[in-house]
């Protein structure tokens, strides 16, 4: 009997840079890989979207059309290149107006893109309609999307077979085109029964010959029985990764879900050998890249607080940014209350991104005292309709912190009303900064506001966790630059107790985490420590911290509390400012946050402009006290 024959489409090169390095790979590392894989017999390749496009802006001062294009010539014409779409979020956090979601579809095809996989983590359909049917308008293949994710345990009211049946009978009633059908586990916590039993009876719902196809990570552990439950139950497609990016918060290994199907009716399709040699290339490719050691280990409390392998990672690096990475636990523990007052969305982005939020915000502040935007915007109504209605005191508590009322409107059509979102306004953006007013700029404006318009004017810096950089004579890519000493030693930018420290130490493997883990940071600069300075590092010598600033009487410096990009300055060189007024807007934790003036006086000094990477303790301004 002839086997059945499964697509894989290869996820390396979106989800797994995005699960494993929080997405900020740069393009001409990993492009040796992609021509490999196609060596190999793979074809369908996931490369843009979701993180990966605005993180190409945030953190590698690449062009996400670029790398689009680099792909496209590297597979050939004939392979199937896949973006991820956040319904009317289309790529970005936050949700757009008609135009730009139009704008969106037709970029990517002119682009090289063949699929678009569109989801909406509220799983609210409306949110799938107009951005479903302009994927299709432009000519692109639309797989739409029902999301999953498991309920902690003892936790109920959404989240069953019966759930996600009810989500694709209204994509149905909808007649939202579409040509295949995925359900999407960004978590990797459905379990394997609840799977198999949500596509078998998809299965019977769904137009005959529709495909099916399942996606999951391997964070909770569960990934391969998973994937063979889908199969068994009808799906015909499944995602895979590659080595160096498989396993734990990625998609499980495709030579992995090889040998898992051994002597089975699957086949995969692929030559096991030349797969394995396109493996050892990409893992060449990716040697000098910082592993996370929480992305490649299975997280048994993902079952308590589901959370994407990509929001993972990039929390984590946020984190550990903050010198905070030992409260990662209470956070992510705190998930699961945040999870069941907010309606039961899918946690994946930008849905995910809200819980963290509210579940850091619980923990650092305190509970419930400072609501989120995103998650407070959730609860109010502005994302689209929450599965299950949010708790009532949290939605007036977001009400009042937010001075938001709730509403029931659609967030596009009220998108659309807004003047500071759409195609004008991005050109509005653009004009000021007298950047070139072309399709690709508006939308990159429009998704990416004020870091997208830093990218354009050549003011963004390259904030990639590498061993060393190719380009080093490039002074923007130095600040993240790891070197690795000829002795075998390797050296990290530690800020310990206001001070930062050059330390460099043996390595036996993982320090990457343990050397700014402030838990655990005394401890290994005793045991493993062979020098340590209190000098500046060369990279950060032109900024001012605390210890350096040399103020004059009656002068005050108004210091970054936590590390982060400067977003704009509000204030600018001779300004008179008040206390209270904010001077400048720093983007941390994927959050915005003001920074204020603590005295009434004129700003004397600047001495970054927006766009600049920050450390906790730079000094922002400098104010002539009055």
């Amino acid at each position: 009997m002839a086997k059945k024959r499964i697509d894989v489409m290869i996820t390396a090169f979106r989800d797994g840079f995005q699960s494993a390095y929080g997405a900020r790979v740069l393009t001409e590392d990993f492009l040796p890989a992609v021509e490999a894989a196609v060596d190999a017999g793979l074809n369908h390749f996931e490369v843009g979207g979701g993180a990966r496009f605005q993180s190409l802006y945030f953190y590698c001062n690449e062009n996400a059309f670029d790398m689009m294009d680099s792909c496209r010539n590297a597979t050939g014409q004939e392979a199937n290149l896949q973006t991820l779409a956040r319904g009317i979020n289309v790529v970005g956090l936050d949700s757009q107006s008609s135009d730009i979601i139009k704008l969106h579809a037709e970029l990517f095809k002119k682009h090289g893109i063949t699929t678009i996989r569109n989801f909406d983590a509220l799983n609210d359909v409306d949110n799938l309609d107009y951005s479903g049917r302009c994927i299709v308008e432009a000519g692109l293949k639309h797989e739409i999307c029902v999301t999953l994710m498991a309920l902690p345990p003892g936790v109920e009211g959404a989240h069953t077979p019966d759930f996600y049946i009810n989500v694709l009978q209204n994509i149905l009633k909808a007649e939202i085109p579409f040509d295949s059908v995925c359900f999407k586990d960004a978590s990797g916590t459905a379990s394997p029964d609840t799977v198999y039993q949500t596509i078998k009876r998809a299965k019977f719902i769904l137009p005959r010959k529709t495909p099916i196809h399942f996606h999951t990570h391997e964070t909770a552990g569960t990934s391969i029985v998973t994937y063979k439950a889908a199969l068994e139950a009808g799906a015909i497609a499944i995602d895979c990764s590659m080595t160096p990016v498989s396993g734990g918060t990625c998609q499980p290994d495709i030579v992995i879900m090889w040998h898992a199907l051994r002597g089975t009716e699957y086949d995969l399709g692929v030559d096991i050998k030349k797969l394995m040699k396109a493996e050892e290339i990409f893992k060449e490719c990716m040697k000098d890249y910082i592993d996370l050691p929480e992305a490649s280990r299975v997280e048994p409390m993902m079952l308590l607080s589901p959370m994407p392998g990509g929001a993972l990672t990039a929390n984590t690096q946020m984190m550990r940014d903050n010198n905070i990475l030992d409260r990662y636990y209470e956070v992510i523990a705190n998930m699961g209350e945040v999870v069941a007052m907010g309606g039961f969305g899918t946690s994946v982005t930008p849905v995910s991104q809200f819980y963290f939020q509210q579940a850091f915000n619980n923990v650092m502040i305190g509970p419930w005292k400072k609501i989120a935007e995103g998650y407070g915007k959730m609860v109010l109504g502005y994302f689209g309709k929450t599965p299950v209605p949010p708790n009532p005191k949290i939605v007036k508590l977001a009400q009042a912190q937010l001075n938001l009322e709730p509403t029931t409107r659609s967030p596009r059509l009220i998108n659309d009303e807004d003047p500071a979102k759409g195609i004008q306004a991005a050109k509005k953006m653009l004009e000021e900064d007298s950047l070139p007013i072309t399709d690709e700029n508006i939308f990159i404006a429009a998704t990416c506001k004020e870091k997208g318009i830093i990218f354009l004017k050549g003011d963004a810096q390259v904030a990639v966790r590498k061993k060393s950089l190719k380009k080093a004579g490039d002074t923007k890519q130095k600040a993240a630059e790891i070197p690795v000493k000829p002795e075998g030693l390797r050296s990290f930018d530690v800020y310990v107790d206001n001070e930062y420290f050059k330390v460099e130490i043996n390595e036996p493997g993982g320090l990457p985490f343990i050397a700014q883990n402030p838990g655990i940071q005394n401890l290994y600069r005793s045991q493993n420590a062979t020098s340590i300075s209190s000098s500046i590092p060369a990279a950060k010598a032109n900024l001012k911290s605390n210890s350096e600033v040399q103020l004059k009487e009656g002068e005050t410096a108004v210091h970054a509390p936590l590390p982060g990009i400067i977003i704009r300055y509000e204030k600018k060189l001779g300004d008179q400012v008040k206390v209270g007024d904010t001077i400048a807007v720093i983007e941390a934790m994927k959050m915005n946050n003001n920074i204020d003036a603590h005295c009434d006086g004129k700003i004397i000094q600047i001495p970054f402009k927006a766009g600049s990477n920050i450390t906790k303790g730079d000094t922002l301004c400098i104010i002539k006290c009055t």
